[in-house]
């Protein structure tokens, strides 16, 4: 058994041929099943690394629990924070720099550590203000050329079928006018999905992450990666059915965003290919082999 997506990128004409070997599932349901929704609730974040608060949260309202949206708020405020300051600047070679103070509280604070104060209405001024996360957003978009490493790929409407969509943090802040703007001059590639991050940020300083329960024992929550879907059925007391859907199995299934992104980035930068992936962030441990010409 592999834990590991396993990547395999050769080149092929002036592009990549992209191999993914998707990694095996965890028997999640066999985990759980049998067991008191209670118990299920507290069990499923414990079996995950990442996003668990989000799992948690999904589970409690599938399986009609109360809920907070506090801990899943946190979670993703952290992961976004975590790529803004630590992960995307060591992959540009910029130097990495602390997550903001009172970070976990979120607010205009927040906001404006962001972009060094309001909100920009137009995109193209902030990339040279040397403000906020401008220096990071600038730097992305001098690395990918427009129409590299794009994915464009259906709205998430379908949460729960495992098909191409564009369940990312982005794709939830598709409309913002900020992202219309990177999306008519870079297409939906490394600096639309980077921008969504921040764009999300922005608005989670504010409100809670969104969630609903679409019918009984439907949930759907935002998390750092996406929406997470979960569904659910308790009968006499015991968790008899449960299933759920992740922003990785959208990323990974046939046609989705990462073998899209990674087939249209150039031969000669795939050396930015450990950066397109973890901007699209596989909630799973990736290895990566690059393969010569024939």
């Amino acid at each position: 058994m592999s834990a590991a997506l396993g990547i395999v990128l050769r080149p092929e004409g002036a592009g990549l041929a992209v191999d993914l070997t998707p990694p095996d599932p965890l028997p999640v349901a066999a985990l759980l099943l049998g067991r008191p929704p209670e118990e299920v609730a507290e069990l499923l974040p414990r079996l995950f690394n990442l996003c668990g608060a989000a799992q948690g949260h999904a589970a409690r309202l599938a399986l009609g629990l109360p809920a907070e949206t506090a801990p899943a708020r946190r979670e993703i405020l952290r992961d976004h924070l975590a790529k803004l300051c630590l992960i995307w600047p060591k992959l540009l070679g910029l130097a990495p720099q602390p997550l903001p103070e009172h970070w976990a509280e979120g607010g205009a604070a927040l906001q404006h550590w962001l972009w060094g104060g309001a909100k920009p209405a137009d995109l193209w001024p902030f990339l040279t203000s040397g403000q906020g996360v401008a220096p990071l957003l600038a730097t992305l978009g001098h690395a990918f050329a427009p129409g590299e490493a794009v994915a464009v790929l259906p709205p998430l409407s379908d949460p729960m079928a495992l098909t191409a969509q564009e369940n990312s943090p982005a794709g939830r802040v598709a409309d913002d006018p900020l992202m219309r703007q990177a999306e008519a001059r870079f297409g939906r590639g490394p600096f639309w999905r980077a921008l969504g991050r921040i764009v999300d940020l922005h608005h989670l300083a504010l409100a809670p992450p969104a969630a609903a329960t679409p019918r009984p024992g439907l949930a759907l929550v935002a998390a750092a990666r996406g929406t997470y879907a979960l569904s659910a059925r308790a009968e006499a007391g015991m968790v008899t059915a449960l299933s759920r859907v992740t922003p990785t199995d959208h990323l990974l299934a046939p046609g989705g965003a990462l073998a899209l992104s990674l087939a249209s980035l150039p031969a000669a930068k795939a050396g930015l290919a450990a950066l397109v992936i973890d901007i699209l962030d596989p909630c799973v441990a990736v290895s990566v082999q690059e393969l010569a010409h024939a």
